[in-house]
């Protein structure tokens, strides 16, 4: 995220960087010319001082109720990383918060601003495919040891981190809410999942018997892919939750099959630029709260499924509004991956 107001100069600008460890404070600070650099405990002050608008919060996913709260009771708007919250009644909160204090509150799904991914659910939700049918996805990434997903108290675990992608894509996709869910877990010997699963498998059920399904993990070969099939056709898009390398689509309509190339962007500089557009134009962000809320509901009513073993209704409030072309923003690929500090990569 830090680059990426490199590229979203037109309207946002880094103005202060939190954090707990000053070695990123002094490096980070430096590298990007950031002015007001403070720790946790002098939140308080910067978000008083009125020398920033709004704040990204990439926090662990326990602590993203808490600090939405603070920010948006200063007056901030609050961008913040999927999943929204680790339960329903955090998203609620937060939206609250958000509402009472009149501020813009924004869920960071970046492929909601991403060409490959827009252009499927143009092509999903238009007809061209006929009626849809199935929704399918893999997701997984070899997660290093000891890294924060790895967690339970911090929210960690695959349908979290990754399986909320694959249950966002299939939202945006079919262009409904579940009505029901079914999921399993497994988790192999390998010392990394002692608290969370390793695997988890999921089923969807919507109107009209479409169904969605999908495998996550954080013990797999890199794996990021999606079809949508209906009865005229079917499209596929390789690497398509990923935001490093290129994005490729495969459509196939009767016997004729295109494929298509989405070069790299940066897709964290396209979420800013809008998230501003937003601000500065008094406009809801589409993904807003509930977007987040809506996304956290499913997952809770999978883990509800992983430990009785049967189908779990879900209770989603319909969505008028869903990601579209016009949202698509492109900006040129970050030149490379920033060094990183004080911090690993999460993947091996």
């Amino acid at each position: 995220m830090l680059p990426a107001f490199g590229h979203a100069k037109r309207n946002s600008r880094l103005a202060a960087l939190v954090s707990g460890s000053p070695k990123k404070l002094k490096l980070l600070g430096r590298r990007y010319r950031i002015e007001h650099l403070c720790s946790y405990g002098e939140t308080d002050s910067l978000f008083r001082s009125g020398q920033i608008d709004a704040v990204y919060i990439a926090l662990p996913n326990n602590l993203h109720r808490e600090w939405a709260v603070r920010a948006a009771k200063a007056g901030l708007h609050v961008l913040c990383e999927k999943p929204m919250a680790v339960t329903t009644r955090d998203c609620e909160a937060m939206i609250r918060a958000a509402a009472l204090a009149r501020v813009k509150l924004m869920i960071a799904y970046r492929l909601h601003f991403e060409a490959a991914n827009l252009f499927a659910a143009q092509l999903s939700r238009g007809g061209q495919l006929g009626d849809l049918r199935f929704f399918s996805s893999d997701f997984f990434m070899q997660v290093r040891e000891n890294n924060i997903r790895l967690k339970k108290v911090k929210g960690g675990g695959p349908l979290y981190d990754i399986g909320i992608y694959c249950i966002n894509a299939a939202r945006a996709m079919l262009g409904e809410e579940p009505r029901s869910v079914l999921a399993t877990a497994t988790r192999s010997r390998d010392r990394r999942f002692r608290e969370i699963d390793e695997n988890v498998a999921a089923t969807m059920r919507f109107k009209d018997e479409r169904l969605a399904s999908f495998n996550c993990s954080f013990g797999a070969a890199d794996r990021a892919t999606y079809t949508v099939t209906g009865t005229h056709g079917s499209v596929t898009l390789d690497s398509a939750y990923e935001y490093v390398d290129a994005i490729s689509s495969r459509v196939r309509i009767g016997e004729r099959e295109q494929t298509r190339q989405f070069g790299k962007r940066d897709q964290f500089a396209a979420e800013l630029e809008y998230f501003s557009q937003c601000i500065l134009n008094n406009r809801t962000p589409e993904p807003s709260g509930a977007e987040g809320l809506a996304d956290v509901r499913i997952i809770e009513a999978m883990h509800r499924s992983i430990r009785s073993g049967r189908w779990v209704e879900v209770k989603v409030t319909s969505r008028k509004r869903r990601p579209t072309v016009k949202q698509n923003i492109r900006r040129p690929p970050v030149p490379s991956e920033p060094d990183l500090v004080d911090v690993k990569a999460a993947s091996q």
